[in-house]
């Protein structure tokens, strides 16, 4: 088991400005850029212990830690990263990173366009899974990273590691894709745009350049959020934690909230649109429907995968229908076929999607397993 007490302490943000122009899939050219991250232990006298924790859709640099003593919010992922933890910042020098189009520190539609020195809003361009490991590349070198020990991530994060394994071969030891997928299917690319639809039909929208009005698209990201977060759960998960509970005990034949997963959602849907901003996830979801390695290859996502050097662990959990099973097993038939080195695991959780933020001690044990192995090669 994980102790979940064992933190990585106080942590700071960082920011890397470059001012080389990137040129991204869209054909568009971002003429300088901020990536915001954090690192946590030590990089060793080779750089050869070095992690990359790649986010999801609605996730950002700060993985572990609290920002100060009286912190309530650790990092996304603290209960896997830390001393002693499956992630060992004892052992691992560890790197999470905001990633372009971001609303927490990176270059995004809410951050300033030296241009114009008003927000980006609508002008910022479309950036796609290859444009961020693009990035990610540029961090690496500027940190002294010549190849990374493990790139990791869950979601939207494990496309980043298996487009890794493809775009810098040489450059990435170990991928660990969890709760992800080679592509979305036509289910998945219909919740997002339901999502996104959500988001540009609301009035305070503007066309995504809401910030000169002074206002926010509350109520579209808030529907956006609540729809994704239905995907992300499990229908035995909802019904153990929520079921049929009402709220009064009783029925009040009205529209308000009635049931305890309505209030719950609501609730979710509330606090998103607090903090996180709507052209941000319009980017992000984007960046998920795009992603498929195959397209270059004919469709043949063994070929794409044939450059590849790197060993795989693939992850999956039972009760994910948003990324199910049988999508991870597509990546590891692929991966097979090309010859590559690969474990995989299909792990029974009742948490649905989010099962890959969660400490069930089956996956703890996994993670643990994997990234012993590679700390021993790192050590060899």
């Amino acid at each position: 088991m994980t102790d979940t007490n064992c933190s990585v302490g106080i942590v700071a943000a960082q920011d890397a400005v470059f001012d080389t122009p990137l040129p991204l899939a869209s054909g568009a050219v971002l003429p300088g850029y901020q990536l915001r991250f954090e690192t946590y232990g030590r990089l060793n006298r080779d750089a050869s212990n070095a992690i990359l924790i790649c986010h999801a859709l609605s996730g950002h640099h700060h993985v572990a830690g609290r920002y100060h003593a009286d912190d309530k919010a650790a990092g996304w992922w603290d209960t896997m990263i830390g001393p002693g933890k499956p992630i060992d910042t004892d052992r691992f020098f560890v790197v999470g990173v905001n990633n372009l189009g971001g609303c927490h520190g990176s270059s995004g539609p809410s951050s300033l366009n030296p241009a114009s020195g008003q927000p980006w809003g609508s002008a910022f361009p479309v950036v796609t899974v290859p444009d961020w490991v693009t990035a990610q590349a540029r961090l690496a070198d500027r940190l002294g990273i010549a190849r990374w020990a493990a790139v990791i991530g869950g979601s939207l994060g494990g496309m980043q590691a298996l487009h890794w394994s493809i775009a810098y071969p040489q450059r990435i030891a170990h991928a660990l894709v969890i709760a992800s997928a080679p592509k979305l299917s036509a289910q998945n690319i219909a919740f997002n745009d339901v999502a996104r639809q959500a988001i540009l039909t609301d009035p305070e929208f503007h066309g995504g350049d809401f910030y000169a009005h002074g206002v926010v698209p509350r109520r579209g990201l808030r529907l956006a959020r609540m729809l994704g977060h239905i995907t992300y759960l499990s229908d035995d998960g909802m019904g153990e934690k929520f079921g049929r509970m009402l709220r009064s005990g009783e029925y009040r034949f009205g529209y308000d909230v009635e049931f305890e997963i309505e209030s719950y959602l609501r609730y979710q849907g509330d606090k998103f649109s607090d903090y996180f901003d709507a052209n941000t996830y319009l980017l992000m979801t984007k960046a998920l429907d795009y992603f498929d390695p195959a397209k270059d290859h004919g469709g043949d996502l063994a070929a794409a995968l044939k450059q590849a050097t790197a060993s795989f662990l693939v992850a999956s959990f039972t009760s994910d229908w948003r990324f199910a099973p049988e999508r991870s097993r597509e990546t590891v038939k692929a991966l097979i076929a090309a010859g590559k080195r690969v474990s995989y695991a299909e792990i029974e959780s009742a948490h649905g999607h989010d099962a890959f933020l969660m400490t069930d001690p089956p996956y703890v044990d996994l993670m643990r397993a994997y990234l012993d192995r590679v700390a021993k090669e790192v050590n060899a």
